[in-house]
């Protein structure tokens, strides 16, 4: 009986005991763990969730859910990047060895915080034989939410904290996190290299995706800032929440699918949601997809993945890439597998029961087995199939970093003391000596910069399908941050990348050249209309912000224009048809002047000859000839010389013709004035060179103060579509004094001419040159307002025309009736008959002057007595002068 009881109690102590031990295990947190001189902590999302479903007012830890292969095949990458640590001769050279303790965060801020309180205990321990040595740095967390929130902690005792995946912007501020370091690029990089590709693509209408929560929402203000500066607008921003199973998380994936519907416009969406939730929005997208009758088309979308799930196994496996559209996916910087690969063949030959103190994998192999019911060998064999289809290199890489980069810096520490005792290292001291130095893996060199960061750019991967399995394609391009610019890996993935070139993701569509954009009214600018560009206004590119003006000076463009014209430089050119006929004129007006002045010299000493002026009418030719060669300067593309010299060549000239005509006609007044007294008077002014002279002086004059003063200049008046090159006068006032004072010469001319009008027939120039100097006023009244009236190419030669007409006026009214009696009437070319001519229209005078006389003596006028050879007297003196 006493063996019963005493049985009986021994078996309510082991009771006891074991009810212990099983509280003391549902309060402690699972784990990881191998034995060191140094201790490593290592914080993993092994689980994807907790269960927060029994809720209690007593503080517990939530059971995790969910085991998922990436987090433990992350977990596995930091146990060989120890071994292999521990197997090189880094740290054996200063007798330590690594060991580690890694804890699940499950994907839980609040779990991980308990996993740092714990690795911050270890530390604190007062035993260290039952604590074991300290934990002196961490690897971890993965998620940005749970690495915030773990520095905090880590920097009251600025235990060094390297992370593999958290990419919170926010994590770089040294001033609020000095202990936290990372081996990849922070989110502004990845969303600047986000923002460029969207920017090379032309897509400037996109949708964002995020999961609630630091990482999130940090990526999402950088992504917003960053594309406005690039002219890239947001069409819409749908925030999930973290929590996978709640209530809300069901309702912002069912609002997430719906707006993308109604913005089919938004073709590009930038997701940096987490991997889980992504399945559940493709789910959610095919649904409302069938439900509503949509087609296949009407879903697909070009995905642009952050690193949270842009190599995502589990997405991959749940997804439909001819649902979906295209994925392009940003990944860090890879490294070497082979190593890892070797790890998971050793563990693949050590069997399913050496998994040493790893729960972890301990919990894999049984979750495993109890889906499929493998044999021992099969068991061990599918679950690294499976590690391996999860292994991503990129954060094996990373992971192996971080390994890396605390092993070289405790070795550089410990170089010069014994490492060995708990507590020699304080953590400060290895992360100083990280900052500091660099550290060396696989034959390169990396150093965290100012940061806290190691910044090696991205890789960018674009899914592909074989109809019924997705692969992530080898890298396609690579993002360099320092230049912010992308590089194509090779011809074909180039050729791949340029296909998304058609997807068309605006607000509006392209403005073609010739317009430009009309931003309207609302919050975005990238929603416009076209607006058509104004004449004198141009836009060579599509969706230009405004059309550029074109050099009003030398171009022009008509409305609506792509390109800018020249414009056409106009002047009166010499191939013009119109200054084809007037050089003609003026060339043959040279040439009849000529042949005319060659004549009268042959003939000089005829009477019709000697009546025309004799050496003046040679000084007249003479006068036109230049005239004329005046007249073609108006031709051709004006120079400044020629502005000057053509109308000083017309004013000079025209007014020694003018002052010839006009002694010409005082000289015949003064043949034929009866008057005694006023023929006096005019034999004693007449001084024909003296007058000559004086007249082209004061018209010289008057030019060479024009030329000095405000001389004429060759000009460009810009005309709208034209450039016309003209000759300014620079000044109109001396412009018009010259032509005036020609204009009184030849009034005074027709005056004078005029009352000589009734002299002999055969030899009256009186009646020419009234004619002829009638015919210059009425043409420059004519010209007067036609020059100012008249604009354009042709200005020039509406004073080449009044040229023209005066010059043949004199040469027709002067000369050629005295070539036609030289040539045709030499009859009347000869003294006898100039003289009877003479005599008849004297005698015919005196007859009118006699009884003119005769009739006022009888009306009682003293008389002065009249002598018949008085007036013959006067007669030859006439014939003579004439």
């Amino acid at each position: 009986m006493a063996w019963l009881l005493i049985c009986w109690h021994i078996t309510i102590l082991l009771i006891i005991l074991g009810m212990g031990h099983a509280a003391e295990k549902e309060s402690s947190m699972l784990g990881a763990t191998a034995k060191g001189t140094v201790i490593l902590g290592g914080i993993f999302a092994v689980h994807e969730d907790v269960e927060k479903e029994n809720r209690t007012f007593a503080p517990h830890l939530h059971p995790c859910i969910r085991l998922q292969a990436r987090g433990l095949v992350r977990m596995l990458a930091m146990i060989n990047a120890v071994e292999k640590v521990n197997r090189s001769p880094l740290l054996a050279d200063v007798n330590v060895t690594l060991g580690y303790h890694i804890l699940d965060s499950c994907a839980d801020v609040s779990t991980a915080l308990r996993a740092t309180a714990h690795f911050i205990e270890r530390s604190h321990c007062p035993g260290t034989t039952s604590c074991g040595p300290p934990v002196l740095a961490v690897v971890g967390a993965s998620h940005s939410e749970g690495s915030i929130a773990i520095a905090r902690q880590l920097t009251l005792e600025m235990i060094p904290q390297i992370s593999y995946s958290s990419t919170a912007v926010t994590l770089s501020d040294k001033r609020r996190f000095p202990a936290f370091m990372r081996t990849i690029p922070n989110d502004r990089h990845q969303t600047a290299a986000m923002v460029s590709l969207l920017s090379t693509y032309g897509w400037t209408w996109v949708g964002v995706v995020i999961t609630d929560g630091n990482y999130g929402q940090s990526a999402l203000e950088n992504f917003v800032s960053q594309a406005s500066k690039n002219g890239i607008c947001v069409a819409f921003k749908s925030i999930i929440p973290q929590a996978v199973g709640s209530q809300d998380v069901r309702s912002a994936i069912t609002q997430t699918a719906r707006t993308i519907f109604e913005n089919p416009e938004a073709q590009v969406i930038v997701s940096f949601a987490k991997p889980t939730l992504m399945v559940y929005l493709y789910q959610e997208l095919k649904n409302q997809m069938l439900r509503g009758g949509r087609d296949r088309k009407s879903m697909r979308r070009v995905w642009v993945a952050s690193d949270s799930w842009s190599s995502s196994s589990s997405v991959k496996e749940n997804i439909h890439l001819e649902d979906m559209g295209h994925v392009l996916g940003f990944t860090f910087k890879s490294g070497d597998l082979s190593s890892f690969n070797e790890y998971l063949s050793r563990l693949e030959a050590a069997g399913h029961d050496d998994t040493g103190d790893n729960v972890f994998l301990q919990e894999f192999y049984t979750q495993l087995n109890a889906s499929e019911g493998y044999g021992d060998t099969e068991l061990v064999s599918k679950a690294v199939e499976t590690l391996r289809e999860h292994t991503h290199a990129s954060t094996t890489f990373s992971v192996e970093m971080a390994v890396s980069a605390i092993a070289q810096a405790l070795a550089s520490v410990c170089r010069n003391r014994d490492c060995r005792t708990p507590g020699t290292v304080q953590p400060w001291e290895l992360l100083k000596a990280m900052w500091m130095e660099e550290f060396k893996l696989r034959d390169k060199r990396f150093k965290f910069d100012s940061s806290g960061d190691i910044n090696l750019g991205y890789d960018v991967t674009m899914w592909r399908s074989d109809g019924e399995n997705i692969h992530i394609q080898d890298i396609v391009a690579e993002y360099h941050p320092h230049n912010n610019s992308f590089t194509h890996s090779n011809h074909s993935t180039t050729q791949q990348l340029n296909a998304l070139k058609h997807i068309i993701s605006k607000c509006s569509k392209s403005c073609v050249p010739g317009k430009s954009k009309k931003t309207t009214k609302g919050p975005h600018t990238c929603c416009y209309e076209c607006a058509i560009c104004s004449a004198n206004y141009y836009s060579n590119d599509t969706d230009m912000a405004q059309c550029l003006s074109c050099d009003p000076d030398t171009e022009w463009s008509p409305e609506g224009s792509s390109s800018c014209l020249p414009k056409d430089r106009l002047f009166f050119s010499w191939q013009d048809p119109f200054a084809m006929v007037l050089l003609t004129f003026s060339a043959l007006g040279v040439v009849l002047n000529l042949l005319v002045s060659a004549l009268f010299l042959h003939q000089r000493d005829t009477p019709v000859v000697k009546a025309a002026g004799g050496p003046l009418s040679q000084v007249i030719l003479f006068s036109l000839v230049i005239s004329d060669i005046s007249a073609m300067l108006f031709v051709g593309r004006p120079n400044s010389l020629q502005c000057k010299a053509r109308q000083v060549l017309f004013g000079v000239s025209f007014t020694l013709c003018v002052s010839c005509i006009l002694v010409k006609t005082l000289h015949i007044l003064l043949a034929f004035q009866f008057n005694p007294e006023l023929h006096e008077v005019l034999r004693g002014l007449y001084k024909p060179y003296i007058i000559v002279a004086i007249c082209v002086s004061l018209q010289a004059a008057t030019c060479i103060c024009w030329l000095v003063l405000k001389s004429p200049y060759n000009h460009i008046v810009n005309n709208p579509t034209t450039l016309l090159e003209d000759c300014h006068e620079g000044s109109y006032l001396a412009f018009g004094v010259m032509l005036g004072y020609i204009a009184v010469l030849a009034f005074v001319c027709f005056i004078c001419a005029f009352k000589g009008r009734k002299l002999p027939h055969l030899y009256n120039e009186a009646k020419f040159i009234t004619f002829s100097m009638l015919l210059y006023l009425i043409s420059w009244l004519l010209f007067v307002p036609v020059y100012i009236t008249t604009s354009g190419v042709y200005l020039p030669a509406v004073e080449m025309v009044v040229i023209l007409i005066s010059n043949y006026g004199i040469l027709c009214c002067h000369f050629f009736p005295k070539c036609y009696i030289i040539i045709f009437k030499k009859e009347q070319n000869t003294n006898t008959a100039f003289r009877k001519k003479l005599y008849e229209y004297s005698n015919k005078t005196t007859d009118v002057v006699s009884v003119s006389v005769v009739t006022n003596c009888r009306e009682g006028v003293t008389c002065p007595s009249l002598h018949r050879g008085s007036i013959t007297r006067h007669c030859r003196e006439r014939s003579n002068s004439i």
